[in-house]
């Protein structure tokens, strides 16, 4: 039985929101991530989180608290400092398969920065205007974007907001700095368009003295194994799936497909899975996989783009099967697993997307039918962890924010 088979449906609509799906499905697998001995397999603990649709078990859980920044929401109140917000409990996990992290690549590699698609006459003429960088004088400030999947519209206005693009989306920011952490494509109406707009800011940017950089999302391996390998089998932990298959099942859009690039791809393998910024550790996904491709972030990094290089379709799936797990900052053994990663990787605090924040807070199984309420970053696990995914595709918001937190 393929894939196909097991997941019935009509091709996705390329066009609107998909508020049907949220949370990225694995064939055959789990995407949450146990961390505490009650939530491990086989245990009589009770589970932690349950997907859309379940019964939810609410637990309150101290020091997580949304930020509300530059953008208060009309009709909902702005919770105060060290209110208690609720989360949920995950499913107990059948048993993973033990795997070998990919092989590390020990080779300096060129940094992203340089990478990016031809500059159009018109763009060459337009930065040749700006002026002199002179004395570069102290950096920007630094700011990150949650998950885009593809709303590019979305995306201008949320940067145009935080004074970052102008209305038509050319940097504005002069020696800012901007990370974001991945998931560009995939749900949303325009995700080419979203990579787009990131390599010319990231030109625009370093023409003014800033930067603009990006890190890899499990939709970006998706995207380029679906791409690549198409509907080639793979092993997954409990049969036999495809990328192609995957990657419609997670809101794939056949028309980026179609207009995918070699520099678009080119680009794309090259991007960072993690990186530290002024005391923050940024990463796409709330998962401690990452600790299995490397003790460094050099390490991880390496490993990535060695695997994305030179490995087959079972090693790209493995990687990204690892990368779409989530929520292991949740519960009670959250502050431990952002504390590894800090320990391991250097930091005082984690910043990720990947997991919406009205699922970390329990609001995404409310019975309003209401859109979810998302008023700004989410500061939970002991304070050691901020979520930026503020859940776009299921009628959210957009995130852009300015670091640090408080």
């Amino acid at each position: 039985m393929t894939p196909e088979d097991r997941y019935p449906g009509p091709e996705p609509d390329h066009s609107g929101r998909h508020p049907q799906q949220d949370l990225d499905v694995l064939p055959y697998g789990s995407y949450y991530e146990p961390n505490t001995p009650a939530e491990q397999p086989g245990s009589t603990g009770e589970p932690e989180g349950l997907p859309v649709g379940s019964d939810a078990t609410h637990i309150g859980y101290g020091g997580a608290r949304y930020l509300e920044q530059h953008w208060p929401v009309a009709g909902h109140p702005t919770p105060g400092p060290g209110s208690t917000l609720p989360i949920f409990r995950a499913p107990e996990l059948p048993p993973e398969l033990p795997a070998e992290a990919p092989a590390r690549v020990r080779d300096e590699d060129p940094p992203t920065i340089e990478l990016g698609p031809p500059i159009s006459e018109e763009d060459l003429h337009r930065l040749a205007q700006l002026p002199p960088l002179g004395d570069p004088g102290p950096v920007g400030p630094l700011y990150v974007v949650g998950d885009v999947h593809g709303y590019l519209e979305e995306l201008i206005g949320a940067l145009h907001q935080q004074g970052l693009v102008d209305p038509d989306g050319h940097w504005t920011a002069g020696r800012a700095r901007v990370w974001f952490l991945g998931d560009f494509t995939d749900r949303g109406p325009d995700g080419i368009g979203v990579i787009d707009l990131v390599m010319q800011l990231a030109a625009e940017a370093a023409a003014a003295g800033g930067y603009c950089r990006a890190l890899m999302g499990n939709h970006e391996l998706l995207f380029l194994g679906a791409h690549r390998y198409g509907d080639e089998p793979v092993q997954s932990t409990a049969g036999t799936a495809s990328f192609r298959a995957a990657w419609l099942l997670n809101g794939g859009q056949q028309h980026d497909l179609e207009r995918l690039q070699g520099h678009h791809v080119s680009w794309l393998k090259r991007l960072p899975a993690m990186a530290l910024e002024d005391g923050h550790l940024l990463l796409h996904s709330d998962t401690t996989a990452y600790l299995e491709f490397g003790d460094s972030i050099a390490e991880v990094n390496d490993a990535v783009h060695d695997l994305l290089a030179d490995e087959g379709a079972d090693e790209w799936w493995d990687a990204f099967r690892r990368f779409t797990k989530r929520f292991a900052f949740r519960g009670p053994g959250g502050p431990m697993a952002a504390g590894e990663l800090l320990s391991t990787y250097g930091g005082h605090r984690v910043v990720h997307g990947h997991s919406p924040i009205p699922y970390l807070t329990g609001e995404a199984n409310s019975d309003s039918g209401e859109p979810p309420y998302v008023p700004g970053p989410y500061i939970y696990a002991d304070e050691l962890a901020v979520a930026m995914d503020g859940g776009v595709t299921m009628e959210g918001r957009l995130l852009v924010a300015r670091l640090p937190v408080d």
